[in-house]
């Protein structure tokens, strides 16, 4: 009695699966840009970080007031009542008066080193919010490639599906007509069970990444384009960790805010030691006095005007400038301390982000390796099965060890591409330009 062979699933299955799953939203599919701008414009985690750094430059602006004239006006209205021995005198007395102050320092050293200070916090502020749009693009870019990695897992799985029902409905007609036994049908049965609920597995993943990707952008019906086919995955420039080291020690964010917390604190040590020094300021008012009543000796407006120079020296203090300094001599060593900590974990975590975008591209290459021999294993354990050398569980087997190669060669591409991100981001060059490069990888 004739066996009935089983039947062969087209090598572009996979691939046609996908395509057909990204089919419904294809015309609508947005690019990594779109999503990283929506983001720009939705994230509250971005948005409080941008709106911290605007405030920072009033911040400064009222530092920066310490350095220019001042001017107050003021004003006071009283009435009296006199009532003298003998009568003499006796009556009311009305008192308006208005003056105008300023002031103009010549010479305060902490005011100085409180203006360059607040300076300073303003470039921090600037590193701060730097930091946050390198995270939002790390942070949307990951949330864009987990959903196409689910979507794939998802094809791959309902491919899976597709292929091991074939080899049951195979095992079944084979079972029928007394070339095969009740064995291979029930390990069919068995791992066509076991695929519907990776299948299920899959599609809910699915729904859980594109939930987190649609509360990152604020969109809702969110379809990522996919990878140019063939993909092509850029090279690592430079080809040297040390290179991006040197890279990150200058222009890190982190590297960049620790260097500026540590020139406030030798301003602050200057700010301190100016307690020992004196204040010199211009100091002038013009003023007018107006009484009336039956108390006044000589009613009418009295005019004055003074201008002058004003010193504050203080002798003593109670040791508190003293203290003042050396407390500040402390806080500079702490600071010291943080920039080096800052610089040595910059560079770690730069070499680290390096070597696993290195790790990760030659994973690649061994998946995509493998994907060639798991197709060629399945034809020829296929042809086994179909001459009678190989069981039907060898063939579900072959098909399991491809379609999860094909699963783990699209994920390994997308954490290569996230980790490029990540290496910039640890480097402290990650930029908005950075999107753009990724966005030459996708599908048009």
């Amino acid at each position: 009695m004739r066996s009935i062979p089983a039947r062969r699933p087209h090598p572009a299955l996979p691939a046609l699966a996908s395509l057909l799953l990204a089919l419904p939203g294809l015309a609508g599919a947005q690019s990594l840009r779109e999503l990283y701008e929506a983001a720009r414009a939705y994230d509250a985690t971005y948005l409080s970080a941008r709106a911290l750094a605007d405030s920072a430059q009033y911040r400064t602006e009222q530092a920066e007031a310490l350095a220019r004239p001042s001017a107050a006006l003021s004003g006071s209205a009283s009435r009296t009542q006199v009532n003298l021995p003998g009568g003499y005198g006796n009556g009311d007395q009305n008192t308006v008066a208005a003056s105008v102050n300023g002031s103009y320092t010549l010479f305060n050293r902490a005011n100085t080193a409180t203006i360059e200070q607040a300076r300073k916090s303003l470039l921090i502020s600037q590193a701060d919010l730097e930091t946050a749009e390198q995270d939002l693009v790390v942070r949307v870019a990951q949330g864009y490639f987990d959903v196409l990695a689910a979507q794939d897992a998802l094809a791959t799985q309902q491919t899976n599906k597709t292929a091991v029902a074939e080899q049951l409905a195979s095992a079944k007609r084979n079972f029928e007509v007394g070339t095969a036994t009740i064995t291979d049908t029930r390990e069919a049965q068995a791992r066509y069970d076991l695929a519907t609920a990776q299948v299920l597995q899959a599609e809910n993943d699915l729904l859980t990444k594109r939930i987190a990707l649609e509360a990152l952008v604020g969109r809702q019906g969110i379809t990522p384009k996919p990878l140019l086919v063939p993909v092509v995955l850029p090279s690592t420039q430079p080809a040297d960790a040390e290179a991006w080291v040197t890279t990150a020690d200058g222009v890190h964010p982190t590297v960049r805010k620790a260097r500026l917390a540590y020139d406030v604190a030798q301003l602050d040590i200057s700010k301190a030691r100016a307690g020992r020094l004196p204040t010199v300021a211009a100091v002038a008012s013009v003023g007018v006095n107006n009484s009336t009543g039956l108390a006044v000796t000589i009613p009418g407006a009295t005019k004055s005007a003074s201008v002058g120079v004003q010193l504050n020296w203080t002798l003593f203090d109670g040791g508190a400038t003293q203290n003042r300094i050396k407390e500040t001599l402390s806080l500079e060593d702490k600071a010291r301390q943080d920039l080096e900590a800052a610089r040595r974990g910059v560079a770690q975590g730069t070499r680290v982000a390096y070597f696993g975008v290195q790790s990760g591209l030659a994973q690649v290459k061994a998946l995509e390796a493998a994907e060639s021999s798991s197709k060629l294993a399945l034809e020829a354990t296929q042809l086994g099965y179909k001459v009678g050398v190989r069981v039907n569980l060898d063939v579900l087997n072959s098909q399991t060890q491809l379609y999860t190669t094909q699963r783990d060669l699209a994920k390994a591409r997308y954490d290569v591409i996230v980790g490029g991100l990540k290496l910039r981001q640890a480097s402290g060059a990650l930029g908005a330009g950075d999107v753009d490069a990724v966005n030459q990888l996708l599908a048009k």
